[in-house]
């Protein structure tokens, strides 16, 4: 009996774990240049005192989807999108680096270039920062940022610094809570010639709502079948608790 219990609480809790997943990727449908997390379940035999004769099931997160999401035009001069392969370099909460596809940026009064959240965008040489106030910017394919500050003659218009755009391998890199990817070896990705970006663009979430729905609905099912084989387990040892008093 313990077996038919043990193999249903463990299949619940990790179809709790998938709707988890699915249901953290639904809710980044909107956010600009999120990547989708896998999940998966496989079985595990619980080793301890005695035989290994329990197997349960685990849910893992194998990775991300790496593919391109959708690109949004804004015609916006501080959106940009990367070109195919490639990352923006920006720099975590706790100073390190890290890297996103977001780029919606934004500029703090100071002039320092920003995601949307907040993160400074790195450069050759540490942050990039614009002068301020501006007249114009642009931000070339190549990440190279030129601007013009206020009163600055009209047809100047000055490179400024280079957003640092990274180009690791998908295998070696590694996904945090604050959703930004780092080196899995905790090295710093060298800056590549080969990322281009489209102005006035940006990235969206690649996440495909309907198929994570559908997954939703599929585990939920599951979850609500695990929890029936649980009632039936205590079903069961009550009718066999019965069965034992009437044979005493």
């Amino acid at each position: 009996m313990d077996r038919l219990l043990y193999i249903a609480m463990s299949g619940a809790k990790e179809n709790m774990n998938g709707i988890s997943v699915r249901a953290n990727n639904l809710a980044n449908t909107g956010t600009v240049g999120f990547k989708a997390d896998f999940e998966q379940a496989r079985s595990m035999q619980a080793f301890g005192a005695g035989l290994p004769t329990r197997v349960f099931a685990m849910t893992e997160s194998p990775g991300q989807n790496f593919d391109t999401g959708a690109m949004i035009i804004t015609e916006r001069e501080l959106d940009v999108a990367i070109q195919g392969d490639g990352w923006f370099a920006v720099q975590d909460k706790n100073g390190n680096e890290a890297y996103t596809r977001a780029g919606n940026l934004q500029l703090t009064p100071n002039g320092i270039l920003t995601t949307a959240n907040g993160l400074a965008v790195m450069g050759d040489d540490g942050p990039v920062q614009l002068p301020v106030p501006l007249a114009k910017m642009e931000i070339g394919i190549d990440g190279t940022v030129s601007a013009r500050a206020q009163g600055a003659p009209a047809n100047v218009l000055e490179e400024v610094g280079r957003i640092k755009l990274v180009k690791p391998d998908f295998v070696d890199l590694v996904k945090g809570n604050d959703g930004l990817f780092r080196r899995k070896d905790g090295q710093l990705a060298e800056a590549s010639a080969e990322v281009s970006l489209l102005n006035g663009a940006y990235e969206g979430s690649n996440v495909n709502a309907v198929g994570e729905m559908t997954t939703m609905i599929s585990l939920q099912r599951q979850f609500e079948l695990q929890v029936k084989m649980m009632k039936q387990a205590e079903k069961m040892d009550q009718q066999q608790n019965q069965l034992l008093r009437i044979m005493g």
